[in-house]
């Protein structure tokens, strides 16, 4: 080939090969700037007994962001979603007394570990971490997990816990339903990686329900967790909503339930073999009955927003719903 007709051929695939590189950069631009600010919303309604109520439309909810009620759309697929679902439970300081109990946990959530797709993991604490078994659809690891929990040191480390269990969750793959269940005492005792605001802004970014299972080695504790009544976190009000400073002295008062009134989820204390097992039917009869809400916020400002979820008819059963989320902001 002569000299001139190789540099002219050079020259035309060395412009071929950067338009196309041109092109990728632009294609990775939207890749990276296509972000959604949609917010999800689980809620679960209950009537007088307790039991959920289903049937009900998108029109039939009110949602206000900060007080700005806003365009909702229900998903009707949500309850087909696949779960992944992490067990965190406290191994630390008196812990070991309602080992008889906790290991009986797999039999009593075997309905939804046996539906197809889900997945479990355990986590173990006391004044550390440990990831006792990651995330597996074969139920009898996850039991053989749960029956061989060993007693930790004095430590009850649950902030650090359920930052740790919300960073396996928020790996999980989208389109799956994320839900945490803790079982621990109410009040943190040696966490020293998560901070308050850290657990805060963590369950405000991931679509997390987190349920929660309190037991209280001292008896003050026991009083004051109100013996397992939660109505405190139905049509859940500004006290434990609103300002970040309210949120942190629910934690330290009570850090599960405080925990659980921000995701929608549902709180308990149990005192007894029955009343563990109640609770925990409660649990699996309500982890697939929740409506999924959804909408993009109007005024996407970063930082804590506050979330009000009610019933245009409120008689027609009370509200648990996420009291709050947490937004980046709009995309620059």
């Amino acid at each position: 080939m002569p000299p001139a007709k190789s540099l002219v051929t050079f020259l035309w695939l060395l412009l071929v090969l950067s338009s196309a590189l041109a092109n990728s950069a632009v294609a990775q631009d939207v890749t990276i700037h296509a972000q959604s600010n949609v917010v999800l919303v689980p809620v679960l309604v209950k009537d007088a007994r307790g039991h959920a109520v289903y049937g009900l439309q998108a029109q039939d909810f009110i949602v206000e962001d900060a007080g700005v009620v806003q365009s909702v759309h229900l998903d009707e697929e949500a309850e087909a979603q696949p779960v992944s679902l992490v067990i965190a439970v406290q191994i630390g300081r008196e812990a070991y007394r309602e080992f008889p109990r906790i290991r009986g946990l797999s039999s009593m959530i075997q309905p939804i570990l046996d539906q197809e797709g889900t997945l479990a993991a355990v986590v173990a604490f006391d004044s550390g971490i440990e990831l006792s078994q990651d995330f597996t659809g074969e139920q009898r690891l996850v039991d053989n997990t749960l029956k061989t929990l060993q007693s930790g040191d004095g430590g009850a480390a649950i902030l650090d816990a359920v930052k740790y269990s919300l960073n396996l969750l928020d790996k999980q793959p989208v389109g799956r339903q994320r839900v945490l269940l803790l079982v621990s005492e109410t009040r943190d005792h040696g966490s020293h990686i998560a901070k308050i605001d850290d657990v805060v802004t963590a369950i405000g970014e991931t679509n997390t329900t987190v349920y929660t299972l309190a037991f209280s080695p001292a008896l003050s504790n026991v009083l004051d967790t109100g013996r397992g009544n939660n109505k405190d976190e139905m049509n859940a009000g500004p006290d434990l909503l609103a300002p970040l400073r309210l949120i942190r002295q629910a934690m330290r008062k009570n850090t599960p339930k405080a925990i659980s009134s921000m995701t929608g989820g549902e709180y308990a204390s149990f005192e007894s073999q029955n009343g563990f097992e109640t609770r925990m039917l409660d649990f699996t009869n309500h982890l697939h009955s929740r409506y999924l809400l959804s909408f993009q916020p109007r005024d996407p400002h970063p930082g804590l927003h506050e979330l009000r979820v009610r019933l245009r008819e409120p008689a027609r059963g009370e509200i648990l719903a996420r009291g709050s989320y947490w937004a980046n902001g709009p995309v620059q």
